[in-house]
């Protein structure tokens, strides 16, 4: 069923504190509780920047991460530790086992479960990963009821991939949707299935029913950070921090988890990393290659992730070279632009 978030579900004394926050009348405020959104490509440095965002806003972080919220998959998903988090509560984090399927209709569900109690707390959620999909279901109430699962036409379409490969999928979906090939990778075999499955059952494109999605009004007063980096310098912390997993034990942690039961068509074992070290134990490549490939096809998502944040509407890019690197001006920049649009108002610090 449909969640909407309304101010019904916020306790009153929230919505005072949100409305004294923002520096509006309390009526004005009511229908639009705030959200802050800080996201980017991977290895850009949201993780560190976000402990200072929410501190300067009272705020509660949300992992909008398609891996951090498996269990034992820590190094792989460059998921952040408790250490690190600076008694930041953080959400959506090691809340499901390997095993499990996690997809972006159980995401929104969760993140707005996890709203709800930041709300009730008198605290301003933040949305923080590069998962763009799932900051959209969102940030615009993405209705996915058009998309229920057809079981017979799933199978027919898995079992497609299984013998002939994912590719045959993948090239059918370039015929009839190549707007969608721009942002679903080749390899991610649910997302391609998905996307067919829908164009089949209902003749619209996957690609243009997001987009019509997309121009809904956001039941949230946001603002909707992205952190971008210079391209050079950005794959090269992709290439150090991929160098960094394998020093921290990332083959373990594969080898670990394929004992566990864990096998290629699981959704978790999809995500970058997983799959390449899985194809080295496995024998099919060697660990050289399977670390080439590592970085290439991450540096190829960063890539993408950006084609994805560009074509977001109302965002705020935020440009670290512009910046010096100084993530004490960039997280008064950001305070700044969510005071000036009424999203919280001066810091709390």
């Amino acid at each position: 069923m449909k969640q909407t978030v309304t101010t019904s579900s916020i306790p009153l004394d929230m919505r005072q504190t949100a409305n004294m926050q923002t520096g509006q009348e309390p009526g004005k405020y009511a229908d639009k509780p705030p959200l802050v959104i800080l996201t980017g490509p991977t290895a850009v440095g949201k993780s560190e920047l976000s402990i200072g965002l929410a501190r300067k806003v009272g705020g509660e972080i949300i992992s909008a991460d398609s891996m951090q919220v498996y269990r034992r998959m820590d190094i792989g998903s460059a998921k952040i530790m408790p250490q690190q988090m600076g008694g930041i509560p953080h959400h959506l984090i090691d809340i499901m086992e390997p095993t499990e399927e996690f997809n972006v209709v159980a995401f929104q569900q969760l993140a707005k479960q996890a709203m709800k109690e930041i709300y009730g707390r008198g605290h301003i959620p933040i949305l923080v990963g590069g998962t763009g999909f799932y900051i959209q279901a969102v940030l615009y109430d993405i209705d996915f009821t058009e998309n229920d699962e057809d079981t017979a036409l799933r199978g027919e379409l898995e079992e497609i991939a299984k013998k002939q490969g994912c590719g045959v999928l993948y090239e059918q979906l370039r015929r009839i949707d190549p707007e969608s090939c721009e942002t679903i990778h080749a390899n991610n075999v649910k997302r391609v299935i998905r996307a067919i499955e829908f164009y089949k059952k209902t003749g619209i494109k996957i690609s243009e029913h997001n987009k019509k999605q997309r121009q809904n009004d956001s039941p949230y007063k946001f603002a909707y950070f992205v952190l971008s980096d210079d391209r050079a310098r950005l794959y090269s912390r992709i290439e150090t921090r991929i160098d960094a997993m394998l020093e921290q034990g990332l083959v373990d942690e594969v080898s670990r988890l394929a004992k566990q039961g864990c096998t290629r068509d699981m959704v978790s074992m999809q995500g970058l990393g997983y799959k390449e070290i899985l194809d080295y134990l496995d024998g099919h490549m060697t660990l050289e290659e399977a670390v080439y490939r590592m970085k290439r096809d991450t540096r190829h998502f960063a890539k993408r992730q950006l084609t994805w944040f560009r074509r977001e509407r109302d965002v705020i890019w935020v440009d670290k070279q512009e910046f010096a690197y100084d993530d004490g001006c960039i997280l008064a920049y950001m305070a700044k632009a969510l005071e000036d649009r009424n999203v919280c108002g001066k810091s709390p610090e």
